[in-house]
């Protein structure tokens, strides 16, 4: 969506992805986020100074640990919420209880923008959108323009790239869940010069052992975080064995919020997994 602005200068109308116009007398300068990447997009941009608070799960910037901790990203103490005077709280859609404390905040009058970017493109627009509302544009196209120009360079090695090497992205385990090509994780894959060997248009996909199998997948990914805490070794998982990628170690381990949590960090990702997938294109 694109952000549009009164034709007052002092006010500042943005729309959100839930279709919200998100009002404000002026620049944001008191903000949470309830979803850690936006902190690291407003570090990015130079505004970090303006966070006044944090969910207990987040850990950069490092200066958010200084800031009031106001409980988790999907149930935030209200309260504390309100008591931080906030004059802006960002919240990522994505699950309905996600959208049970927004409801909340607003009916106390709190502005509240929900995004929910899917891939880069939405990524740089939701950067743009955050540069409007803290009346930073200049900042947030300045980022827009150093991540676009970090995905440039990993296009250019790629550049005549043959065959892709098919990729599976492990969201879980051992109930196992792999990433569908309706998130970023998808896009990631495509950037870094491989294919997702999932075809659901889904974010997440249960999956069972012997559908994997069939996919035999050239590259298997496991992300470690909240939501695959100390996963195990394939090698020493029953029937992973089976896995052409696992025999040939193949097989790439990676930090969860890099990967899965769209922000800055994601272009790290796409680096990171092409010169996995393709070191000959990186001097390795």
């Amino acid at each position: 969506m694109i952000a549009t602005e009164n034709t007052r200068a002092a006010e500042i109308r943005v729309t959100d992805d839930s279709g919200q116009a998100i009002d404000l007398p002026g620049p944001a300068r008191r903000i949470i986020a309830l979803y850690g990447a936006y902190n690291e997009i407003l570090a990015a941009m130079g505004l970090e100074d303006r966070l006044v608070g944090r969910t207990k799960a987040d850990v950069l910037p490092a200066s958010i640990l200084e800031k009031p901790s106001i409980g988790t990203h999907m149930r935030p103490n209200v309260e504390l919420v309100l008591g931080l005077r906030p004059d802006l709280i960002i919240q990522n859609a994505g699950r309905r209880d996600a959208m049970t404390v927004v409801d909340q905040l607003r009916r106390h009058g709190r502005k509240v923008a929900v995004f929910h970017p899917l891939d880069f493109e939405g990524l740089f627009d939701v950067i743009e959108r955050i540069g409007r509302l803290t009346g930073e544009p200049e900042a947030s196209a300045a980022l827009v323009s150093r991540l676009k120009e970090r995905l440039h360079g990993v296009a250019s090695r790629l550049s005549g790239l043959g065959r892709r090497p098919t990729v599976f992205f492990e969201v879980r385990y051992p109930n196992l869940l792999g990433a569908g090509r309706g998130s970023i994780v998808n896009d990631v894959i495509e950037r870094a010069g491989g294919t997702n060997c999932l075809e659901s248009s889904k974010k997440l996909v249960r999956i069972g052992m012997e559908t994997l199998i069939d996919h035999q997948p050239d590259a298997y990914v496991i992300q470690e975080g909240p939501m695959n805490r100390e996963p195990s070794p394939p090698g020493e998982r029953p029937h992973f064995s089976a896995l052409q990628a696992v025999r040939q170690g193949r097989i790439l381990q990676v930090d969860e919020q890099i990967f899965s949590r769209p922000g800055p960090r994601s272009v790290e990702a796409v680096e990171t997994l092409a010169e996995f997938l393709h070191p000959d294109r990186f001097g390795k």
